[in-house]
């Protein structure tokens, strides 16, 4: 039996197939792009003719999509990638205090005691330090990203970057290009200003206690790791699956709710594959609060709809 879980987020859609020991059978790193119906669709067509119906005992969601997630595949929990994320990190390792979490569009920290998340927070104003700025710096300088952090370690002379804002981290590393230092030099003062960026906006008044794990796909950027590590003075612990965890956190919850409440699973089957599916929005005048509906229609013309919070539009067809 397998327990399956999704985390649809603005650069990628995650999925991944857990058994009943929670050891990851499947683990997919989707590109979003615009599209979540469609990727999810694609990634549950890679699934299908390898696994059936009956054997998923239940199916958790999270992320930025998670609520067209759910309706889609017909989730049994549905979560925010805070939550995800730390039931993901205590699974394994129940002594984990702090969660470095840099994705592709957001930054996230959060702060465990005894198994239980006590304060967190979110970038809100600026993507300094996310993976889409680093891919855009990457392709400016032309350096595959696979490649950027291994090039910050062999810097000798880092410089200092300005940091704190996108737009002018990418204007001073033009400067710093312009009067001759070099790429290394510049991208370990990238990587170091990204980490006092963080740092001092969203783990700002936060004690980060040991063991810290460092999770989200900049993960894999060892430049970011070594410069946090440098900064904390402490070592960072990446997970095996560092860039899965929100889905891994999913499945987890998922697999809880259907064993606490005794049920069986929502899980609509592997057919969302070969399902024409589309969504439109509208605003509901119904009353001030105006809600933006998102409507999912498939190929019969049947419907559900989500997003209202009054309930109103939650059982249209």
């Amino acid at each position: 039996m397998y327990y399956i879980g999704v985390d649809v987020g603005s650069v990628s859609t995650d999925i991944v197939l857990l058994d009943e020991s929670m050891n990851v059978i499947e683990s997919l790193y989707l590109k979003t792009k615009g599209n979540p119906l469609k990727t999810i669709k694609e990634g549950f067509k890679s699934l299908q003719d390898k696994y059936c119906d009956e054997e998923i005992r239940a199916v958790g969601t999270t992320g930025s999509g998670r609520q067209i997630a759910s309706f889609l595949i017909g989730a049994d929990a549905v979560k925010n990638e805070i939550t995800a994320h730390a039931v993901a990190s205590l699974e394994i390792e129940e002594d984990v205090r702090t969660i470095i979490e840099i994705g592709g569009q957001d930054s996230k920290i959060i702060i465990l005691k005894d198994g239980i998340v006590t304060d967190f927070a979110m970038n809100t104003v600026c993507a300094a330090g996310t993976g889409s700025f680093l891919d855009r710096q990457a392709e400016r300088l032309s350096i595959p990203i696979e490649e950027f952090g291994n090039l910050a370690l062999q810097s000798k002379t880092p410089i200092r970057i300005a940091g704190r804002c996108a737009v002018f981290a990418e204007s001073d590393m033009i400067h710093k290009q312009q009067v001759g230092y070099s790429e290394e030099d510049i991208i370990r003062g990238l990587c170091e200003a990204l980490v006092r960026n963080y740092l001092n906006n969203i783990a700002k008044g936060k004690e980060l206690k040991t063991k810290i794990f460092f999770q989200g796909g900049v993960a894999a950027n060892i430049g970011m790791k070594h410069a946090f590590e440098r900064e904390l003075g402490v070592e960072l612990y990446v997970p095996k699956y560092y860039n899965v965890m929100g889905a891994i956190g999913a499945a987890i919850i998922g697999k809880n709710t259907v064993e606490k409440n005794r049920d069986t699973t929502k899980f609509k089957g592997f057919k969302t594959a070969s399902g024409n599916f589309h969504s439109k929005s509208f605003e509901c005048d119904g009353c001030s609060n105006r809600c933006e509906v998102v409507k999912i229609i498939d190929e019969k013309n049947s419907s559900g709809c989500f997003g209202d919070r009054c309930g109103k539009w939650s059982n249209c067809s």
